[in-house]
Parts: structure tokens; C-alpha cells; sequence
């Protein structure tokens, strides 16, 4: 009887390594991440922050990111066209053209063909203004106010930025482009969704009314997203208690331009940190869950599964806040147990999350502000001795549908603090990242000076950067 064949040691543990992650016979689909070098994509003095980016799925070298700023009436806008190298930047909104002037708040995103839109609030923070550009963000023009107040109460306190309306959000896909945002006109209590039909480059049609979406009074922070049929999913918070407990709900219009019209709210998920919790990295202006969607429209394994991204804390009031994933294979119907994204051990702070899907792929990133570093003892993660008031930004990514997440990177070269900024938001509501062609870029508030750019020195005021981060 011949002796069995003994496989040897290496191969052996490199045989169930394959077998563990069911890939055996192929390559082993464990993601690594390859971090640039970060990049002063703003360098006004100023602070800036607040961001939303966009990559151009007709020419994914060209990226555009926008942001507020802090005392100048308007949004920094810059844009790449040789994928984040070099970027050139300027100011749009402040009164100057048909775009009026910005008071805070954009959110960008490109469509299938090239076109470039936006949304923002005006200087009041009483209208939501919409523009679009069709030469890669390097013009923007006046589209539509999609909501406006013709009350001319004057602003909160002197500030440049009012009350009622906040945070519009949109999101492009089949058929055209959706925006979601809190009417003024109705105190900002409802959440309204108006579509934008589109059917080529510049070719822009006609508006959907404005449909409220069923739910709670007091639901804010919105979020929307577009399924591969058309289909139209938000997602916002309830926000009544400030520190949380509160819901995360979600409505899907099942057939978006066609005349369904928005579902009843379904609770989503619970979290601990509420519409205004207080951490001390955001000791000023507070954190939300900052809920935000993703829908995969690549036709691969996991088409038409749509993606939550939320903030939880465990203990509530501990500021131990972590980044979870959810997902749904029924446009939100039910949805997944949680994932915890952030891979630290200790109880430090991560916040302000936010989720981009590769279209060419289907992979799934995202990157948060992360206090992991901070102990207070000194040392890179760390700028004044107190604990768990600075932060760097970290990413991750989901390979296989967001059942596993690769191991945590730190894409900020430095470490920044809010409250050396005396920026009013601290590092803002949200930060913006977009994934594309196996590259993310993330641009986030930072005041490290880490690239000795930033006109106003280290750890005063924010500048944004931006890091082309490669997955492997």
C-alpha cells in the first residue's frame, strides 16, 4: 500500500488560509490598502470643512470637492484632473454669479454621462439651491431653488447660517438625479424629495413635484440613494432627545420617477448617539449618527443590496462611538445584523462615517474621523494631553459585501484637534469620500499642517485634504 502524500508545513497553513476565506483555487480577496501621499487641496485662511466629493465615472482623473468655509460667504471648490495629484482651487457661491450666495452644506455627486450636480444652502440657510456643470466641475451653473422661505427673519445669533432647513443630500442613477432635504417652508420638521429627470449630458428634463416622505416629525440628517431599477431609498434620524437613544429610519419609493410615490417609515436600527451627542472631539458642535446609504448597481453578487452606515455607542454617554454597517437585500426592508467597521480595541471616539460603493467592482469603503490614537500621553496621536479630543481619518473596505472589513488605515498623515480650529461646526456634521476604479478619495477638515501648507500653521485653522487611497 503506497505511503499518502504529506503535504509540507507552508503549504499546509497556506491551504487553510485559502480555505478560510473560500478561496481556495484562486486569489485570496483579502482587501490591502495603499495609502497616498495627502495632499492641502483648499489652503485658504480659513477654516474649511464639510465636504462632499465626486468622481467622474466618464473620466474618473477628474474629482471634484467641495466645502464650506467658515467666514468667507461661499464653498471652496477644487478640482482634479489627473486623479488628486494636483488639484485647482477657488471660491463659488459668494455672490459674484447666478449661483448666488452659499451660506454651508454641499453635497456633489456625478451621473453616468459626465454631469456634474450640486446642492447647497444659501446664505440664510433658508433656501436649497441646486447647479449642475457639464466640464467636470470647472464651471457650475444655476439650476433650480428647489425650497425657499420668503420670511426675512434675520439669522441665529448674528451667524451667517439660519434655522429650519439643513444637511440636503442627493444621489444620481437611473432616469436622473434625487434630492432630499428639510423644507424651511415647513419649519424643517418634514423631510421633501423633488427628482431631477436627465437623459444625457446637459440634457436635463423636468422636476417631480415635491412629495413628502411618510415618518416622524422631527427626522433630519437625510440621506438618499438609487437602486439599480429606478428604485429610490432615504434614510434620516429622528431627533428628539439630542444625546439618543433615537431611530434611524429609512422609506424606499419602489419605482422612483414612476407614480408609487414614497413607502411608510421603517425603523432601520437604533443608536445611542443622538441628533446633537457631545464627544470630546466634537465638544462644540456634537456628532449625529450621520446615517448614509449605498446601493450596488454593478450587476455583480451583491446587486441591488444597499448599504447603512451609522454611528453607535456603547455604553450611551460613554464616548465610545463606533462605526456600523448594515445591509439590506430588500430595499430596506429588513436588514443585517450590525458590523462594527472600526477594527480598534480601545474606547475612543470614531465619528462623522461616511460609505461610497465602486461602481466598477462593487466593493465598499468608508472612511470616519478616528480618536484611537489619543491617550493623552503624548506622541503622534495626541497634541495637548487630554484624551480622546484629537483625531486623524481612517479608512476601510468590504471586499465580499460587507461581511468582513480589511484592517483599518490611517490615510491622515498628521493629527489634527477641532477646538484649535475655532471653526463654530469643529470638524462639521459630515465628511465626504468617493470610490471609484479601485481608488478612494476622501477629503476631510484638517488642521495638522502634516504637508506645511496650510496658510494659518499647525493646529489653528482647517484646511482640506485629500489622499488617493489604492485597493488592492
Amino acid at each position: 500500500m503506497p505511503r499518502p502524500k504529506v503535504q509540507s508545513t507552508a503549504a499546509a497553513i497556506i491551504a487553510g488560509l485559502a480555505l478560510l476565506l473560500g478561496q481556495a483555487g484562486s486569489t485570496v480577496a483579502v482587501p490591502v490598502l495603499s495609502v497616498g501621499p495627502n495632499v492641502d487641496i483648499s489652503g485658504f485662511a480659513d477654516n474649511e470643512s464639510e465636504t462632499t466629493v465626486a468622481v467622474n465615472p466618464t473620466n474618473s482623473d477628474n474629482i471634484v470637492v467641495i466645502s464650506n468655509f467658515a467666514r468667507i460667504d461661499g464653498l471652496m471648490k477644487a478640482v482634479s484632473f489627473d486623479g488628486g495629484t494636483t488639484w485647482t482651487s477657488g471660491v463659488i457661491a459668494d455672490g459674484s454669479t447666478d449661483l448666488g450666495t452659499a451660506c454651508c452644506d454641499p453635497n456633489g455627486s456625478f451621473d453616468a454621462y459626465g454631469n456634474y450636480f450640486l446642492v447647497y444652502l444659501d446664505l440664510r440657510a433658508k433656501k436649497v439651491q441646486t447647479a449642475y456643470s457639464t466640464d467636470g466641475g470647472t464651471t457650475l451653473h444655476f439650476l433650480a431653488t428647489i425650497d425657499h422661505s420668503d420670511n426675512s427673519t434675520p439669522t441665529n445669533n448674528g451667524q451667517k447660517w439660519g434655522a429650519g432647513t439643513d444637511q440636503p443630500s442627493l444621489a444620481t442613477g437611473p432616469g436622473g438625479t434625487w434630492f432630499v432635504y428639510k423644507p424651511y417652508s415647513t419649519g424643517g420638521h418634514l423631510l421633501t424629495v423633488r427628482g431631477l429627470h436627465v437623459t444625457g449630458l446637459g440634457q436635463l428634463g423636468a422636476w417631480t413635484a415635491p412629495e413628502t416622505v411618510p415618518g416622524p416629525k422631527h427626522c433630519t440628517y437625510g440621506d438618499i440613494a438609487v437602486g439599480p431599477d429606478g428604485q429610490v431609498l432615504n434614510a434620516c434620524q429622528e431627533d428628539e432627545s439630542g444625546q439618543g437613544p433615537e431611530r434611524i429610519f429609512t422609506n424606499v419609493d419602489p419605482d422612483g420617477f414612476g407614480p408609487a410615490g414614497f413607502g411608510p417609515a421603517r425603523v432601520a436600527t437604533w443608536t445611542n448617539v443622538g441628533g446633537f451627542d457631545y464627544i470630546p472631539a466634537q465638544s462644540g458642535r456634537s456628532i449625529d449618527a450621520e446615517a448614509g446609504l449605498a446601493y450596488d448597481r454593478t450587476g455583480g453578487a451583491h446587486a441591488g443590496r444597499v448599504y447603512l452606515v451609522y454611528t453607535d455607542e456603547t455604553p450611551d454617554e460613554s464616548n465610545n462611538t463606533d462605526i456600523y454597517v448594515r445591509y439590506s437585500d430588500d430595499d430596506g426592508a429588513t436588514w443585517s445584523a450590525p458590523t462594527k467597521v472600526n477594527d480598534d480595541a480601545g474606547v475612543n471616539s470614531q465619528f462623522n462615517p461616511h460609505i461610497s460603493l465602486d461602481p466598477t467592482s462593487g466593493y465598499v469603503a468608508v472612511g470616519f474621523h478616528d480618536a484611537r490614537n489619543d491617550l493623552g500621553l503624548g506622541g503622534p496621536g495626541d497634541t495637548d494631553g487630554i484624551p480622546n479630543d484629537d483625531a486623524q481619518y481612517w479608512l476601510t473596505v468590504s471586499k465580499d459585501g460587507g461581511a468582513t472589513w480589511a484592517a483599518n488605515v490611517q490615510v491622515s498623515a498628521g493629527t489634527s484637534n477641532a477646538a484649535d480650529a475655532h471653526n463654530g461646526i469643529d470638524y462639521g456634521d459630515y465628511t465626504g469620500l468617493s470610490f471609484y476604479g479601485g481608488v478612494i478619495h476622501p477629503a476631510w477638515a484638517d488642521n495638522s499642517n502634516s504637508t506645511g501648507t496650510n496658510p494659518d500653521g499647525a493646529l489653528s485653522r482647517f484646511d482640506v485634504y485629500s489622499a488617493a487611497v489604492t485597493v488592492h
